[in-house]
């Protein structure tokens, strides 16, 4: 641990949801539902979540009024339009989200608009449920920002809830939570509390997810892999997101799977910001990757999990190139690194092929 005496000033103002954690959890439902005093209220589920939604149905009895079974990525501004017009004809006073990070999308987007309380019960390992961070997509353009409206009350992490979750379903979404720690230690306005969480965070995330690839079905790794996910958000939420979120969700907006797209991209911004924070690089390489430079580390991880090795393999074309860095440039991330124009040029086009990521100089 580092000298506290040499520490330098920090401030930290992070609101958290308040957390249920464990095998079984999905039964404290109701009493968390009748803790925020809400009487009616509207489920949201993705398709891969209908066994959770069957579970909990009886436990909220009458308080259940309305169901949106299936979402859409990205977060369409039609499909907000609609939820909000179910949620108004409902009277619904809380909103129960079950699933991945679609569904706690769009229960996000209804939180913004109609300041409704969120109760989430994330079934993947992106960690969205734990920010403050919402999105939605008209064309080809997502737009992202915060607010503390949107950020759940309540999180309930089940671990029997992900047995079912496809293996390379699991890897794609647990290296969305290892983008979010890692972008959180290069983040200009990283302290030592959120360096904290997500060193801790890729420690679970690197040790479960290899073995719920090869064990699903094994509780104790799906534990770990939620375990690093809920820290994963954590750290995210208390930091600026930078280069690697930002062309995440410009590509999101040309219909580019979420998770996939953080899988391939990850090593590549990596490589390109680590020569302006080289007290992180050498942290990452030697506290996760055994020596190893980090960007080396994740993508020798991403083979390992199975995860894209390329763009083009997850609807990526050539000619979205000038769209996506006018789009980047446009609004550019905070970044330890100065964004430029040839920089981001320089990671699609190695990302695009799945070229062996190199740092940049």
């Amino acid at each position: 641990m580092s000298d506290p005496a040499g520490m330098a000033p920090f401030v930290s103002d992070v609101a958290t949801p308040r957390v249920r954690f464990g095998a079984g959890e999905l039964a404290c439902i109701g009493d968390e539902v009748d803790r925020l005093a809400a009487k009616r209220v509207l489920v949201i589920s993705t398709r891969s979540a209908a066994d959770a939604v069957d579970a909990v149905t009886p436990r909220l009895g009458q308080r259940l009024v309305e169901q949106i079974r299936g979402v859409a990525m990205h977060v369409p501004v039609e499909v907000v339009a609609d939820a909000q017009q179910r949620a108004e004809g409902s009277g619904a006073d809380l909103l129960l989200c079950i699933g991945g990070g679609s569904a706690i999308g769009l229960a996000k987007a209804l939180a913004l608009n109609m300041k409704l309380p969120i109760v989430a019960v994330p079934t993947t390992y992106a960690g969205s449920e734990m920010t403050d961070i919402w999105g939605r997509s008209e064309g080809d353009t997502k737009v992202t920002g915060r607010d503390r409206a949107v950020l759940p009350r309540v999180v309930v992490y089940d671990p029997l809830l992900t047995l079912d979750f496809p293996p390379e379903l699991s890897a794609t979404s647990g290296m969305n939570a290892l983008a979010h720690c890692v972008e959180a230690l290069y983040s200009p306005s990283a302290t030592p509390v959120t360096s904290m969480y997500a060193h801790e965070s890729i420690e679970a995330l690197c040790s479960s997810l290899p073995r719920v690839i090869v064990d699903p079905h094994n509780v104790h790794y799906r534990e770990g892999a939620l375990f690093g996910a809920c820290l994963a958000g954590w750290a995210l939420n208390a930091t600026t997101m930078g280069l690697h979120h930002k062309l995440c969700h410009v590509l999101g907006g040309f219909g580019l799977p979420h998770a996939g797209v953080h899988s391939v991209l990850l090593p590549y911004v990596v490589a390109w910001v680590s020569s302006a924070a080289p007290q992180v690089t050498e942290q990452l390489s030697v506290r996760h990757f055994a020596g190893t430079p980090p960007w080396l580390g994740l993508w020798e991880l991403g083979r390992r999990l199975g995860t894209p090795s390329a763009l083009t393999s997850v609807g990526y074309r050539a000619d979205l190139e000038d769209e996506v860095v006018r789009h980047v440039l446009a609004s550019p991330p905070e970044s330890p690194r100065v964004i430029t124009e040839s920089a981001v040029r320089a990671i699609l086009s190695d990302a695009s092929v799945g070229a062996e990521p190199a740092a940049q100089a």
